[in-house]
């Protein structure tokens, strides 16, 4: 997600909470196309390593695109409608999992973090 600038994206770990995932992942866009941007370059990036969404939702209108890769699902939102939804304060009691803030260090590599559940990779 942020290599295509999505901004305050945050991880939570909800497997206490629920059995729908392990891990949602949520960011935010400045308009429809950003967010549908964002989107595609999340299912590429994890498809070129062997893991195709098993769901995706959302990508015609650009709000609010749900990418399901079954232990992790990933919500890319435009701001004005993650504030809506406001996921963060549904999920408040899930465990926040850091993102490094790639912004203040321009030349840095982005790091992927693999969480491993079983036979299964997913790369957040």
């Amino acid at each position: 997600m942020l290599d295509k600038k999505a901004l305050d994206v945050q991880v939570l770990h909800v497997a206490p909470l629920t059995s729908i995932a392990d891990y949602l992942v949520i960011g935010s866009a400045e308009s429809d196309r950003q967010t549908r941007a964002i989107a595609d370059s999340v299912a590429e990036t994890l498809s070129r390593v062997g893991q195709r969404p098993l769901s995706l939702e959302g990508i015609t209108s650009g709000q609010w695109v749900l990418i399901d890769f079954g232990d992790v699902v990933a919500h890319v939102f435009r701001q004005d409608t993650r504030s809506h939804y406001a996921l963060e304060r549904l999920w408040s009691d899930a465990r926040s999992i850091p993102v490094p803030d790639l912004t203040s260090t321009p030349a840095a590599t982005p790091k992927r973090h693999m969480i491993m559940k079983g036979t299964s990779r997913k790369m957040v």
